[in-house]
């Protein structure tokens, strides 16, 4: 940077913070700490210009400063520069048909995945929940924004994108090739143990999947069915309103759900009892691939004493995000509403934590580990752990039931 150039970033830096200082000495208001932010941020700004070792970038000091901002708040918000917000926007404005199905979030600073839609091109190449794109399409994700990075993968169908993915266990990252496709969503899963166990696989949440799921429950109480196991583990995709119109089929009163934000009217989403179809034991199977939709279900599920979660703690993503464009060309994809619990917990800082804890079986370790494999999809096996205790639990609540039963016969015959 020139002289010139470095003599007018510290003029602005000085007007910037005597404008700070004024108004917090005028006004002391609830800005305090902005204003000390801000004045902290100037002198920072002012020592890597006058000290560091080489010329100092200042835009890219900006630029990295502003990415690392957002990246500090959590994983779902993030800043785009004027230059990658129009890239975004151009993006944007086509629906290109080809997709990878994966669910993503950022992780360890790099883009990370959630969960893989069964049957997708992700699941074809063999990627898994737990691995790190480090590069999509050539380009480093280090600050790239989530939505930036679902943009690169789409495309039409038959379209390559390049991957680099570092996984656990493996010191190099790993070069891998995914052809975009047309999604095929996958099906509920559905199967029946010995006695009147239901079981009911939910894989995503679009449009339309809590009126599917009316359907089968109707369907097996019609088959004789008395209680069911809600298989939600790996769930990351979808729609939010599907969770909680899903929760509403379960549930005859109580909170589903609340959505607040510093700057959000809360929103109460509450149980309907004419839309109640399942009054049976239920079971909620949950996993650290259960997200967004899937955890507003489980949380509402548990938290009114309707049923047990079974399994590992969720992943944390139920929010909702704002896009704010900037004077300057530049946009802000910020978190401004979160997901709270019956029980007021927040599930993007918490998770929704299991009411009966199991962990992968040592089997079940290592097969996760032989990345040889294609990645493990969850089913109705009686051999997987979490299905087995979510069995336990509904037959040791019909003897329950039964024992009880027999105490209301005895009762009469007791007072004689």
């Amino acid at each position: 940077m020139s002289s010139l150039g470095k003599k007018i970033v510290l003029g602005v830096s000085v007007l910037v913070v005597a404008y700070v200082t004024t108004g917090y000495m005028l006004g002391r208001s609830s800005d305090d700490k902005a204003y000390r932010a801000l004045t902290v941020y100037s002198e920072v700004l002012e020592r890597i210009q006058s000290q560091y070792v080489d010329d100092p970038n200042m835009h890219a000091v900006t630029n990295g400063a502003l990415h690392g901002l957002l990246d500090s708040l959590d994983p779902q918000s993030a800043y785009l520069s004027p230059l990658e917000y129009k890239d975004f926007k151009e993006k944007s404005a086509s629906s290109p048909a080809g997709e990878s199905g994966l669910a993503l979030t950022r992780r360890f600073g790099y883009i990370g995945v959630i969960g893989v839609l069964p049957g997708s091109p992700a699941a074809n190449v063999g990627l898994r929940a737990g691995d790190i794109l480090e590069k999509i399409a050539g380009f480093t994700t280090g600050q790239m924004a989530i939505d930036q990075a679902q943009l690169l993968l789409k495309g039409g169908p038959g379209n390559t994108v390049p991957l680099s993915v570092i996984r656990r266990g493996k010191a190099e990252p790993q070069e891998m090739t995914v052809t975009l496709a047309k999604l095929t969503l996958p099906k509920l899963a559905e199967d029946k143990f010995s006695g009147d166990i239901a079981y009911l696989r939910v894989p995503l949440f679009n449009a339309g999947m809590s009126k599917q799921i009316r359907e089968k429950l109707v369907q097996f109480q019609h088959n004789g069915a008395k209680k069911l196991i809600f298989d939600l583990r790996d769930c990351s995709i979808g729609d939010d309103q599907e969770g909680i119109q899903t929760a509403q089929l379960f549930l005859s009163s109580g909170t589903i759900a609340t959505l607040k934000g510093q700057t959000v009217t809360p929103v109460v989403s509450s149980a309907d009892p004419s839309k109640v179809v399942w009054t049976q034991p239920v079971t909620v199977l949950i996993g650290n691939g259960t997200a967004g939709p899937a955890e507003i279900l489980a949380a509402a599920i548990a938290d009114n004493k309707r049923g047990d979660t079974v399994g590992e703690r969720t992943y944390g993503t139920a929010s909702q995000r704002k896009l704010i464009e900037m004077d300057d060309g530049a946009a802000l994809i910020l978190t401004v509403a979160s997901y709270y619990t019956p029980g007021n917990k927040n599930i993007p800082t918490e998770g929704v934590g299991p009411t009966v804890e199991v962990h992968p079986s040592i089997d079940d370790l290592i097969a996760q580990a032989d990345l040889s494999q294609p990645a493990a999809v969850p089913s109705s096996s009686p051999d997987d752990p979490v299905v087995k205790k979510a069995i336990e639990i509904l037959q040791g609540g019909a003897v329950v039931e039964k024992k009880a039963a027999q105490l209301r016969r005895w009762q009469p015959q007791l007072a004689a």
